[in-house]
């Protein structure tokens, strides 16, 4: 199916990585329990993945040789450090586009990270007193993500994997159509999908443009099992929402 449930966090994807030769080095299968296609007549439709799917590689053999030759030749004709996305129609691969691997601050003043400036990492209560070198790290595994106005950026009952915190634009929360808050600039929501991975507890939906920064379950789940800080603060957290759901 279509990006869009990965990017939104709503699955975790397959992770693999090759060397130049093609060669599998590391193969991770994700979670993939919905899927967004397209639909004959325009737009598209969202199901649900056959059980026998969820768990499944979503690429074979033949289709990562396919893309580990289409990275070479985009780094051959545009240069090293590409970002490439790519899809794959009738067992063929096909480049849809490729661009410079860009840092923040890399294209001047004005232009907008792609992954998050440390003072959105340290203004996350589970990421306080952590050391500098580990906050530069954890900001670029964030990514940046933008979301109109309207559009739903986690829906209620769906799968979840991915945290966000809101740099800029007005979010609304909702459960079962009622509204129960609005986030703005340096909230965050999400955080017990880093967790458990399970179902959205509410729905939020940008009520004006939304510039945000996510983090994904896959990528999170290593700093909590390396860095007892961060586990401690995050255990902290869970507990304060809990109490606070109880009152």
């Amino acid at each position: 199916g279509l990006g869009e449930v990965v990017v939104a966090g709503r699955v975790i994807p397959d992770h693999f990585r090759m060397d130049a030769s093609g060669n599998i080095l590391e193969q991770v299968t994700g979670v993939k329990k919905v899927a967004l296609r397209t639909l004959p007549d325009g737009g598209t439709e969202e199901t649900e993945v056959p059980p026998e799917r969820v768990e499944a590689p979503s690429l074979d053999g033949a289709a990562l040789s396919r893309l580990n030759e289409l990275a070479t030749t985009c780094e051959e004709v545009f240069g090293p450090g590409r970002d490439i996305e790519w899809a794959v129609a009738d067992g063929d691969v096909y480049l849809l586009q490729c661009r410079a691997i860009t840092r923040a601050g890399s294209s001047g003043a004005t232009a907008r990270p792609t992954v998050a400036p440390p003072e959105v990492v340290t203004s996350v209560p589970f990421f306080e007193g952590v050391d500098a070198d580990e906050v530069e790290r954890i900001s670029s595994m964030f990514k940046h993500r933008r979301f109109s106005a309207g559009e739903t950026i986690t829906k209620e009952g769906a799968g979840g994997a991915a945290f966000y915190v809101i740099d800029s634009g007005e979010a609304v929360v909702t459960s079962g159509g009622k509204e129960l808050n609005r986030l703005g600039h340096g909230d965050y929501f999400g955080e017990v999908a880093l967790i458990d991975n399970g179902a959205r507890s509410a729905t939020v939906t940008a009520a004006t443009e939304v510039e945000c920064f996510g983090l994904t379950f896959w990528e999170f789940r290593p700093l909590v099992q390396q860095n007892a800080t961060i586990a401690w603060n995050l255990l902290q957290t869970l507990a304060a929402r809990l109490r606070t759901a109880r009152e």
